[in-house]
């Protein structure tokens, strides 16, 4: 099986043009491909985890990864799969946060020797000049076929400035850009970017002609990684700053039962055969497999020792003995409004606290945790499915716990 086939076997490919041609550049490692990252934060979340892991396995194929920092795009902004205008950032924030990447990719990216690449696309995107791009970049471009593009409708009833329509113009250049500079004949991106890689796609052929060997690819980045990097209480960074390795172990512990072997097939490097075994497993055999999962992303990020130390945390907090002696607060369906309950009526409910104002409290001045991830946004709702049958974990401050359950 060649890598094309086990992406295809591990559920990530979800559109792709020229198959034939692609198939035949990644399985013989003659694909110089890029993946995009916007520097909106100082560190990446496991949004992110998809296309990193993508880019470890591709690398590992003998293929050249470029990770392509958008700090040019950043000044504008994506409209993608938003509602408002993103805020503006300064260029030493941005420049910033691509330092940051950096150091979280090299996990699992090589950029010795010139086996990958980081570059930035404010290095070309900032001296353009507005003249130039519009007669040699905007006269490829359709408005009525830009306009039909999910990422601008979606948009259109609300308000898209003019500075985030021309977004698609900016990510078609990058390709066009990075094909110039580095030979990059191959991009990646979620299923709600496949509209700008088909401009970029375009504006090279219509550039240097149809016989450019420019092909684009299309993940289920956005529908399953960036439904996987948020939780009820925000995202899930890969900074042990931001989010400590037990509490990402914890995050991948505590996937939906009908999740679990999905992540393990999309995003671990166990083998397809050990993991097409476990396609059979079925109730604390389930359990089994969250371990293996929480286990093998925490080590991919954070190192086999801290990941070690996450397991072993966990498995004590839920130990025969640990379970037998930590408190136990039942929910009924009467505690559960519209279906959700809030986290300042579940520390209530479970007798952590003596009223809503102490809740409140404790929840703002960062006392509580949920199975390990701290809460908090008092506004936080859980729903009687996310409770699991054996419960979850409620924390106020360092030592008083209880498993919270559903009756």
């Amino acid at each position: 099986m060649g890598i094309y086939e086990e992406l295809q076997a591990r559920g990530l490919i979800a559109q792709v043009t020229d198959e034939e041609l692609i198939r035949d550049l990644v399985n013989n490692g003659k694909a110089t491909f890029y993946i995009g990252f916007d520097p909106t934060a100082d560190s990446l979340h496991v949004g992110h985890f998809m296309a990193l892991c993508l880019m470890k396995r591709l690398q590992m194929a003998g293929n050249k990864p470029i990770a392509l920092i958008g700090g040019g795009t950043a000044m504008i902004g994506d409209p993608s799969g938003r509602s408002d205008m993103r805020q503006m950032m300064t260029p030493e924030t941005i420049a910033h946060n691509c330092e940051c990447f950096k150091k979280q990719m090299s996990r699992f990216i090589d950029f010795s020797d010139g086996k990958a690449l980081m570059v930035n696309n404010a290095d070309w995107l900032m001296d353009l000049n507005y003249i130039d791009v519009l007669r040699e970049v905007g006269a490829h471009f359709s408005v009525n076929r830009m306009l039909t593009a999910e990422c601008y409708k979606q948009r259109m009833e609300k308000g898209l400035s003019f500075l985030e329509f021309n977004y698609m113009i900016m990510q078609s250049y990058d390709f066009y850009a990075l094909f110039q500079k580095y030979g990059c004949n191959l991009q990646f991106g979620g299923d709600d970017q496949w509209s700008n890689m088909l401009g970029g796609t375009e504006l090279i052929r219509r550039k240097l002609g149809k016989d450019a060997s420019a092909m684009t690819i299309t993940l289920l980045l956005n529908s399953e990684g960036k439904k996987m990097g948020k939780t009820q209480s925000g995202a899930v960074w890969l900074d042990p700053n931001k989010t400590s390795p037990f509490e990402f172990y914890q995050y991948w512990r505590n996937v939906a039962d009908a999740d679990v072997l999905k992540c393990i097939r999309m995003l671990t490097f166990l083998p397809l055969e050990e993991i097409d075994k476990m396609d059979a497993w079925e109730g604390s055999q389930l359990n089994q497999a969250k371990e293996i999962l929480a286990y093998e992303l925490t080590k991919l990020v954070h190192g086999e020792e801290e990941a070690a130390k996450a397991q072993e945390s966990a498995r004590a907090l839920f130990s025969s003995g640990a379970a037998a002696n930590m408190p136990t607060a039942e929910l009924t369906s009467e505690d559960f409004t519209d279906g959700a309950i809030d986290i300042l009526t579940m520390l209530l409910k479970s007798g952590l606290v003596p009223s809503k104002s102490e809740a409140r409290r404790a929840v703002e001045q960062g006392g509580v945790a949920v199975d390990g991830e701290k809460v908090s946004d008092i506004k936080t709702m859980f729903t009687a499915e996310q409770i699991p049958e054996e419960g979850l974990v409620l924390r106020r401050g360092k030592k008083n716990f209880r498993k919270v359950v559903v009756k």
